[in-house]
C-alpha cells in the first residue's frame, strides 16, 4: 500500500499526555503541524515533577493545550468532548506496573476498566474517527509459544494488570461490533528511552549503579526482554494513525498489533548496556522471579512490517546511551 503522511488539520486528543509513552507521541504530532488536547490526571504514582517536567516539553507548542482531570470523571470528559471537535482518541492514560498491582488493585480497575469503558462511550456518541490505545505484552501471561503473536490466545494473564489490559480489548472489541467505531490496540513491548518511567528497571538500575547501590536482578538474572525504543514505538504509532483507514475493516473495524523489537534480549546483556553507557560495574544482588513477572517477551510483528512497512530498529547500547545521555543531563 502506499504509505500516508499524518493528517495535521484533525485533533487528536492524547490521555495519559504527561506520561512517557503520552508525551513522546504528543510531541512527534505537534511536530507535525497537529492540534493536540493533552489529558492527564498526574498521578503520584512516581514522581509528580517528571511529569511536570514533560508537560514543560509540550506547552512549547502553541497547538497545544492541556486539561488536568481523570478519565473516571465521565462529566469532564463529556464537557471535553461537547466543547471540542475530536477526531482520533489516542488513550494511554492507565494506571501502569505489574507488580504495583498486586499491591493497590483498586487504583487498576478505576483507571483501566472504568476510565476506559468512558472513554469508548465518549467515542461512541461523539463519533470520533478512530481510537487508538495501548494494551501491553503482558497479556500473553504464561503463554510458552514465542514469538507471541497476535493470534495466541491470551487467556492466561498473571497479574491484575494484564487481566485489565485484556478487558481493554474485549471491551474495544465489542464497540467495534456494536458501533462500528473503530478500534486499534497496541500492545508495547517493555519501552524504554529518555524522560522514562522511574519504576522501570533499566531506570532504577542507572540510579542505583551511579550511586553505589546494589541492584536487584530477579530469577538470577535469567529472563528475556523485547526492550523497544521510545522512537521506534512513536514511529510505528503515526505511521498506524496515518493509515489507519485503508487499514480498517468496515465489517468488523477492530485491530490489534504487537510494537515490540522483535529481538528479545538477556536481561544480563542489558545490564551490561547500562553499565557500559554509565562506565561503571554495577553491585549485583539475586532474587528469584517475582509474582505477576514473566520469563519471556518476544514480539511477532509481520502485521506492522506488512500494513506500514515498519519494523523497530534501534539497537539496546544505542538506545541505552540515548537513556543516559538525558538521565545525566535532567538529573545533573
Amino acid at each position: 500500500m502506499n504509505l500516508k503522511s499524518i493528517n495535521s488539520n484533525k485533533t487528536y486528543l492524547v490521555t495519559g499526555a504527561a506520561g512517557f509513552v503520552g508525551m513522546h507521541l504528543s510531541k512527534k504530532l505537534l511536530e507535525l503541524g497537529c492540534k493536540v488536547i493533552g489529558y492527564d490526571n498526574l498521578n503520584d504514582y512516581y514522581d509528580v515533577n517528571l511529569k511536570y517536567s514533560r508537560l514543560d516539553v509540550l506547552n512549547q507548542f502553541n497547538n497545544f493545550t492541556f486539561h488536568k482531570a481523570d478519565l473516571v470523571d465521565k462529566d469532564y470528559l463529556e464537557k471535553l468532548f461537547t466543547e471540542n471537535k475530536i477526531d482520533i482518541v489516542i488513550n494511554l492514560a492507565a494506571q501502569a506496573g505489574v507488580r504495583y498491582s498486586i499491591e493497590n488493585p483498586d487504583a487498576y480497575i478505576q483507571s483501566n476498566i472504568v476510565g476506559f469503558f468512558n472513554i469508548l462511550e465518549m467515542c461512541r456518541h461523539y463519533k470520533v474517527n478512530h481510537l487508538l490505545y495501548a494494551s501491553s505484552s503482558s497479556v500473553y501471561g504464561a503463554n510458552e509459544k514465542i514469538p507471541f503473536s497476535i493470534e495466541d490466545k491470551v487467556d492466561n494473564p498473571v497479574s491484575l494488570y494484564a487481566a485489565t489490559k485484556k478487558s481493554n480489548e474485549l471491551m474495544a472489541h465489542t464497540y467495534s461490533h456494536l458501533y462500528k467505531i473503530p478500534t486499534t490496540g497496541l500492545r508495547f513491548f517493555t519501552v524504554y528511552g529518555p524522560y522514562g518511567r522511574p519504576d522501570m528497571a533499566y531506570f532504577s538500575f542507572t540510579k542505583d549503579i551511579l550511586e553505589g547501590r546494589h541492584i536487584k536482578i530477579f530469577n538470577n538474572g535469567d529472563m528475556y526482554r523485547d526492550f523497544t525504543y521510545i522512537n521506534d514505538i512513536i514511529d510505528g504509532v503515526v505511521k498506524l494513525i496515518a493509515n489507519s483507514p485503508a487499514l480498517i475493516n468496515k465489517d468488523l473495524p477492530y485491530k490489534l498489533y504487537n510494537i515490540g523489537n522483535n529481538k528479545p534480549e538477556k536481561l544480563m546483556d542489558f545490564i551490561q548496556a547500562i553499565e557500559t553507557a554509565v562506565g561503571k560495574e554495577a553491585n549485583k544482588e539475586y532474587y528469584p522471579m517475582q509474582p505477576g513477572d514473566v520469563y519471556q517477551t518476544y514480539a511477532e510483528v509481520s502485521d506492522l512490517v506488512n500494513d506500514i512497512n515498519f519494523k523497530p530498529s534501534t539497537s539496546i547500547q544505542d538506545g541505552i546511551n540515548l537513556f543516559y545521555k538525558w538521565y545525566s543531563n535532567y538529573y545533573k
